[in-house]
């Protein structure tokens, strides 16, 4: 599974495995941070909700350090904060984080659980785009998995959602 995210989380670019996994609409447009504390499906499937969406928290401080006049990323804060009590906790702590590794255990409802070290790749050509590589430990049950799950196509990964 891969994605791109732009600096606000704006899904870039999105594979039908990194839908399959997630069991959501990433759509190239969608924000990854709205569906991450706004649909309830995302803290049902992310095993380790509080850990990555904390950590996410901290990438979206991070982000209003580099780029202080962005309005819509402050928009965007702003409507999370009012929207998700966990967001304006965490906001709150005033944490920044720029992580380039963490893990994420999904709890997927056809394959089960699946655990995938998280990579955020950033290229000095344009530093305003993360490619978000979901990677696997070779012969674990997720790497056995991720087969089934990418023969499925776009039609079955959206049924699972």
């Amino acid at each position: 599974p891969a994605l791109v995210l732009g600096r606000r989380s704006e899904i870039l670019a999105c594979n039908t495995l990194a839908r399959a996994v997630l069991g959501a609409e990433i759509d190239a447009g969608a924000v990854l941070v709205r569906w991450l504390f706004l649909d309830q499906r995302a803290r049902e499937r992310i095993v380790n909700w509080s850990d990555y969406a904390s950590a996410a928290v901290g990438a979206m401080r991070y982000e209003v350090g580099r780029h202080v006049a962005d309005a819509r990323l402050t928009v965007l804060i702003d409507e999370l904060r009012l929207a998700s009590e966990d967001f304006a906790d965490w906001w709150n702590d005033h944490g920044v984080a720029d992580r380039t590794s963490v893990d994420k255990m999904i709890a997927h409802p056809v394959v089960g659980r699946l655990v995938f070290g998280i990579e955020s790749l950033v290229s000095p050509h344009d530093p305003e785009q993360r490619l978000i590589v979901y990677t696997v430990e070779p012969e674990s049950s997720t790497a056995r998995a991720l087969p089934m799950l990418a023969s499925w196509g776009p039609a079955s990964a959206e049924s699972m959602g």
